[in-house]
């Protein structure tokens, strides 16, 4: 379950959030501007609020009122951005194993494997970014979240780069994730009808406030 009650003012921009999901996928729906990046940098604790309280499953990483602030790499939070963010000088197998490493977890042969499998990424382990198509690049990068062994995935727009092809090869994978990975994510997108394939919940955002929340009939049928 993730709770989170906040509020965040950014220049200009004042953000105040306060929702608690248990779906799987929970949609961060919105126009551009509307405040989703900065909501989930908020949950990822990439930005911290100005007041109130961000917690997984009961476990507190933000709570204002006793200056609580769980630094990113102590979330356990994996988190996808439109770019891959790949290291163009390691190979696939090299940027999977990153997470990994960088959280300090036991090699897992099973793990690994399972997560290829499901990506269908094993034919491209040798081979280095530059060389992957963007659909591909997008596919390592979840992989690489995956094998940190999140307990929460964030996936900021993950599809915003991509072509009509690509965003096609690409959504079986998301849906996959989904029913067979069995890690809850926050899914950022102002493409409705991308969400009304994945998403379990929605959360609505306009002009920093939540617009909506429920499922996926309060989103809309015209774009925003």
């Amino acid at each position: 379950m993730l709770r989170v009650d906040v509020s965040k003012q950014l220049g200009e921009f004042a953000l105040q959030a306060s929702f608690t999901s248990e779906g799987r996928v929970t949609g961060l729906f919105g126009a551009s501007g509307a405040g989703k990046t900065s909501l989930i940098n908020i949950v990822a604790g990439l930005l911290t609020p100005d007041r109130g309280i961000v917690a997984i499953d009961g476990d507190v990483l933000d709570d204002t009122s006793t200056g609580l602030h769980v630094p990113p790499h102590r979330r356990r939070i994996g988190y996808v951005f439109q770019d891959a963010r790949l290291f163009p000088h390691i190979d696939v197998r090299g940027n999977l194993d990153y997470g990994r490493r960088m959280n300090r977890l036991a090699d897992d042969p099973a793990a690994r494997k399972r997560v290829i499998d499901l990506l269908d990424i094993g034919e491209l382990l040798d081979r280095r970014p530059g060389n992957l198509s963007g659909g591909e690049r997008q596919r390592v990068a979840f992989g690489r979240a995956l094998l940190s062994k999140p307990r929460l995935l964030l996936l900021d727009e993950p599809l915003g780069s991509l072509d009509e092809d690509r965003k096609l090869e690409i959504l079986p994978y998301l849906v996959r994730l989904r029913d067979e990975a069995r890690i809850p994510m926050v899914y950022v997108s102002h493409d409705a009808a991308e969400l009304r394939q994945l998403a379990t919940q929605i959360v609505m955002l306009r002009h920093g406030r939540i617009a909506a929340f429920g499922g996926v009939k309060v989103l809309p049928r015209t774009p925003v």
